[in-house]
């Protein structure tokens, strides 16, 4: 019953992080500094925010060994490509497609989660998988490079891979580590990536650009993702993974009352078989033991 209460308690806060990271998509959308640049600054305004709550909070801010420290450097490396190209991806083209595809991330986990964590690989989730990649090649118009939306969805899957490869090291990291000290390593490595951007990329910041990116940063980052990373402790990677494919209904439900940004129907349909498989597998995954 209390393991059964702790699930349900999980599942709802990785929603509320799922509806946060939904909002930082239609927030970059409003700064005109390039996908790099958001990213970067992004990251430095988490990391510095955790970095003063772990020390008001006293956390202890060691990792346990070496190895620790080596998968966690490579971990934040992985997220500033991740963070760049999930803006990329929305910059190209609009906020449903590159929540369409990054949602799609459960995908790439199907099949490294049993290769990594040597569990089983089941029929229901390749099943699962087949039907996300169907419902991401409904939503590419033609295969052409001179189309945004197909440049679009080839960022946003880049996205997606380097999501489910930071969501299995999580797992890894959240049975050892608190969310918070999770979070502020990964995002200060990919703050210190990002850095040299800041010199090679000539960028003019409006007052608008520094309060997007400070939001994304802080709210949308730095509280959202503690609060997934802390609540997959009792629940599965994969079943993570599939609670974070309902972004693109709320990154599609942002973009149309902030941006009056209607999806095609190729990209309803597309989102909603993603989302259908995803709600389905949502319901018939149990917790982690």
């Amino acid at each position: 019953m209390h393991t059964s209460h702790t699930f349900n308690k999980n599942i709802l806060f990785l929603h509320i992080a799922v509806m946060l990271f939904g909002l930082s998509g239609v927030i970059a959308q409003f700064v005109e500094v390039s996908a790099v640049m958001v990213a970067l600054g992004r990251v430095i305004c988490s990391s510095v925010l955790l970095f003063i709550i772990a020390i008001v909070k006293k956390d202890c801010l060691l990792l346990g060994s070496a190895r620790d420290y080596g998968l966690i450097i490579l971990t934040g490396i992985v997220m500033a490509v991740h963070w760049t190209t999930f803006f990329q991806s929305i910059q190209v083209s609009t906020v449903a497609i590159g929540t369409i595809t990054f949602s799609t991330f459960p995908l790439f986990l199907t099949f490294l989660e049993p290769l990594i964590f040597r569990e089983k690989l089941k029929k229901q989730s390749i099943f699962t998988a087949v039907i996300l990649f169907i419902g991401v090649l409904i939503t590419i118009p033609e295969f052409s490079m001179e189309n945004n939306t197909t440049v679009g969805i080839i960022w946003g899957m880049l996205c997606s891979f380097t999501y489910a490869v930071m969501t299995l090291a999580n797992r890894y990291f959240s049975a050892r580590y608190t969310g918070r000290i999770i979070c502020m390593y990964e995002q200060g490595t990919a703050a210190i990536v990002l850095l040299p951007a800041f010199f090679i990329v000539k960028t003019s910041w409006r007052m608008q650009d520094v309060a997007g990116v400070a939001f994304v940063g802080f709210i949308c980052t730095a509280f959202a993702y503690s609060l997934y990373v802390s609540a997959q402790k009792n629940v599965k990677a994969q079943t993570a993974g599939i609670i974070s494919g309902m972004e693109t209904v709320y990154g599609i439900i942002y973009a149309l009352l902030f941006l009056g940004e209607l999806p095609s129907a190729r990209e309803l349909v597309g989102g909603a078989v993603i989302l259908g498989i995803a709600m389905y597998s949502s319901l018939k995954t149990p917790a982690a033991s």
